[in-house]
């Protein structure tokens, strides 16, 4: 019988060779494919690295694209790689990174997707692809393009590779190196988006380290006007308060009998220093109602030339003492105006208090024109004058301009930001021309007349306690003894229901007082008052319950409710008004409006 060798064994033998490269050829494939990425993300981290430490602004995904470009071209030779960028909902991207170096005489990338004819592509900057052949591209054996793409923000571009054409010989090298570099462009697309991802993370961390600390130093800058404000009124109060409270004790003070004339000049004093505390806190208040959008206006036709001679009344002692002229000019053409007086006054009285301010010599005018469909008041001055800087910052919350013609105590620089939200508020705008050393203009521009939708009611109204007194007016006559003096007083601070009840017993009225609204309780079971008189800050009880409590006691119902409060914000009337309130004055309590208030619901008696 014929002998066979073992073919297998000997074909086993003769094969181990060829494997043996095959296998070596890989891994020397594979340590060239680590060792490329290694260094490219080397290169990424190091981009990362320059951008936090020099905190560049645009130039850094720049710099990541062009590294990513750069690096792929050094490892792969007789290649040429590209990125094409893509705006959103854009149908084509841009060549807008390509190497520093590339090889020379590469071919052209041809897409074999086409079914007419075959399209060539050639990478130069600034060339633009369609996306659906860069799609073509990417399907292709093996892919010459690879989508630059993460969950934020979308498709951001395309990696691209020109390269030499190698044809496969079956298990040869050179089908390794083409798996290879596939799987080099694959992940090195894949480092590049997670990198740029990485750096836009960063940037967007800066621009919000950069908004808080613009915010902390607003927050700083606030905190400084808040406690220079503070400060500022802390003065003003303390000034009359020292004028209050010295004369006060000079009244009282044993041994001291002053003359009737003198008695008469602290009283006033007195009296004048309370109204200056009263219209501190209510240009305080004005702030807040405009800064909270809650300030009412009452529009009413102004006399111009009425309102702006008296405003100069008013200034007029101040000029005199510095030794001021004061001027007024007036268009003849000028007579009424639709806006709220009091507001339109207060403007005027800011600007024209500045202006006395920083003026040492020279005149002080007020100037009053009309202007196709607007007005404008002018308040100019011969004074110091303003920088354009000082300019730019006037109308902020509390700023006050240093100057040694004026005391760094003087104002709480809050009137030409109240004067500007004025001034907004009735459709118009503030507006200043200044020169140091040449005087300052400041106008306020309104419009001749009011954009439609407003009243007649509203025009018409004699102010906000007019306003209130016909809202508050019920519609059938109350049944109340028009004859009765009895007035119930319910008011938790002694001071203040000593004061009413001296000013009103005075006018003819019995006071029944009432600390709390027990007491008020107990009064009312034994008789029946023509009015009620009531604090809406009782201590541990709130006026506005018992007012209702009132309404729901069918024997109550037609009593009329006076209350005095300090609330004094939009809204609080009408607060009261709803829980079944006939009038409402606001403390401190103007006595001769309370006194015409309680007459307006009773007949008081003669006083002997």
């Amino acid at each position: 019988m014929q002998q066979y060798s073992s073919l297998p064994e000997q074909n086993s033998q003769v094969d181990a060779t060829p494997t043996v490269l095959t296998t070596i050829q890989q891994l020397r494939a594979e340590l060239w494919l680590e060792r490329s990425l290694n260094r490219l993300q080397n290169r990424l981290n190091d981009c990362l690295m320059n951008f936090t430490s020099n905190q560049q602004t645009g130039s850094g995904e720049a710099e990541i694209f062009q590294t990513v470009v750069n690096e792929l071209n050094s490892v792969l030779n007789n290649s040429k790689v590209a990125i094409a960028l893509v705006e959103p909902q854009q149908t084509v991207g841009k060549v807008c990174f390509i190497p520093t170096s590339p090889p020379q005489k590469l071919p052209s990338l041809v897409l074999k997707g086409m079914v007419k004819k075959k399209k060539k592509l050639r990478l130069r900057l600034a060339e633009e692809i369609d996306i659906d052949d860069l799609q073509l591209l990417a399907q292709q054996e093996p892919p010459s393009a690879w989508q630059l793409a993460n969950d934020i923000d979308g498709v951001i571009g395309w990696l691209i590779i020109i390269r030499t054409p190698v044809e496969s010989d079956g298990n040869s090298f050179k089908d390794t190196c083409v798996q290879i570099t596939s799987q080099l462009l694959t992940r090195a697309t894949q480092q590049c988006v997670t990198t740029i991802t990485q750096l836009r993370k960063i940037q967007s961390l800066q621009q919000h380290c950069q908004h808080l600390e613009t915010i902390n130093q607003e927050l700083e800058r606030t905190n400084q006007l808040k406690n220079q404000f503070l400060a500022n009124t802390s003065h003003e109060i303390r000034t009359p308060l020292s004028s209050i409270t010295g004369f006060t004790h000079l009244l009282l003070a044993q041994g001291y009998d002053p003359s009737k004339e003198r008695h008469q000049e602290y009283l006033s004093i007195i009296q004048s220093s309370s109204k200056h505390l009263l219209a501190l806190i209510n240009d305080i208040l004005d702030l807040s109602k405009i800064e909270a959008n809650q300030l009412e206006m009452q529009w009413e036709k102004v006399d111009l030339q009425t309102l702006c001679r008296n405003v100069l009344i008013l200034v007029k002692e101040k000029a005199a003492n510095k030794g001021l002229k004061l001027s007024l000019e007036l268009d003849p053409n000028v007579n009424t105006l639709l806006a709220d007086s009091l507001r339109l006054k207060q403007m005027l009285l800011n600007l024209l208090f500045n202006a006395l301010k920083f003026t040492t010599h020279g005149t002080v005018g007020l100037q009053v024109k009309p202007n196709n469909a607007w007005i404008y008041f002018t308040v100019w001055d011969t004074g110091t004058g303003i920088s354009k800087k000082h300019q730019a910052e006037l109308f902020q919350p509390y700023f006050q301009i240093s100057n040694s013609v004026v005391s760094p105590n003087e104002g709480t620089g809050l009137g030409l930001v109240v004067t500007r939200k004025l001034a907004e508020l009735h459709g118009g705008s503030v507006e200043v021309e200044s020169e140091l050393g040449c005087g300052s203009h400041f106008t306020i521009v309104l419009p001749l007349k009011q954009e439609e939708g407003e009243s007649e009611e509203e025009v018409g109204g004699g102010g906000e306690d007019a306003k209130s007194e016909d809202r508050s007016r019920p519609s059938q006559p109350l049944s109340i003894n028009n004859d009765s003096t009895n007035i119930l007083l319910v008011e938790d601070d002694s001071h203040n229901a000593q004061l009413m009840q001296i000013y009103l017993e005075k006018l003819g009225y019995q006071i029944n007082l009432a600390n709390n609204g027990e007491q008020m309780w107990k009064i009312l079971d034994k008789q029946k008052p023509a009015v009620i008189l009531l604090d809406i800050k009782l201590l541990n009880e709130n006026g506005l319950a018992i007012v209702q409590q009132l309404r729901e006691h069918q024997q109550y119902q037609s009593i009329p409710i006076i209350v005095q409060t300090a609330m004094a914000m939009k809204g609080d009337r009408e607060i009261c008004l709803t829980a079944g309130v006939n009038e409402y004055i606001s403390k401190p309590v103007d006595l001769p409006l309370l006194g015409s208030l309680v007459a307006k619901y009773t007949k008081p008696a003669t006083s002997g």
